[in-house]
């Protein structure tokens, strides 16, 4: 299983935010290039970044610093934060980006979602979808997806989503719920989601806060973790994260 360290941006600073509410803020003093120099000198290979900014005004807003990490860091950047346009992706990927996420997109617009597969491929985009889960039983139907920084329900369920684009390699799934609660992940969610859709290399995100939670990940069968406010908050290191999820 993948590990992928995650910063969150919010006008260059490093933040992390508590179920996606922006009033909701923590803000750490470490530089973002500073941060991936660390979590590729523990061994990370990939890290994710988030442009918070652009994520709020649905077009990115911090290009240009997205670029100078790309170019300058060790790992391979996977890019998230109001992306919806093919310049967007365009600029990114040639920044040195390796993977670049679309959410909102594809829920409000299919068919300009299916030519972004088809202009840049699956393997360089990653469709992420944020649920919203009533409960602990995970049946199909009921993981509704919410849009603009979660902000928005779009009254459309994951796998109603997910069915439009069997393109779909790369897939992000985040319980908004858990997301920067220090919970433990939706390990039901990311079970049944394995199973309805084999083919999809899933990433896990939302509510890791141990070790054995990236165990369970692991076993659920996610194809990545993404692990943010336990590493920022040292509940463990990217050392010791590697190794739960590669066990």
């Amino acid at each position: 299983m993948i590990l992928y360290p995650a910063i969150d941006l919010i006008a260059g600073r490093c933040v992390r935010l508590s179920q996606g509410d922006f009033d909701r803020e923590t803000g750490y003093d470490e530089a973002p290039a500073n941060a991936l120099i660390r979590f590729a000198d523990a061994g990370a290979s990939w890290a994710h970044v988030v442009d918070l900014d652009g994520a709020r005004a649905k077009e990115p807003r911090q290009h240009a610093l997205l670029a100078d990490l790309a170019k300058a860091s060790p790992l391979k950047l996977q890019v998230a934060g109001g992306i919806r346009t093919p310049d967007h992706v365009a600029a990114l990927l040639d920044a040195g980006v390796a993977r670049v996420v679309v959410g909102s997109l594809a829920v409000n617009d299919p068919p300009a979602f299916t030519a972004l597969l088809d202009t840049f491929g699956p393997d360089r985009l990653t469709l992420a979808l944020d649920v919203r889960i009533a409960g602990e039983i995970v049946d199909r139907g009921k993981a509704m997806v919410a849009t603009h920084g979660w902000a928005e329900g779009s009254g459309q369920s994951l796998d109603e989503v997910l069915d439009q684009f069997p393109a779909v390699r790369h897939l992000l799934v985040t319980d908004i719920g858990r997301d920067g609660m220090l919970t433990g992940p939706n390990i039901p969610l990311i079970q049944a989601i394995v199973d309805w859709y084999p083919a999809v290399a899933l990433q896990a995100s939302g509510g890791v806060a141990t070790l054995d939670d990236l165990a369970l990940l692991l076993q659920s069968g996610a194809d990545g973790a993404i692990v943010g406010k336990a590493l920022w908050e040292g509940r463990f290191t990217v050392e010791q994260a590697l190794k739960a999820a590669d066990a």
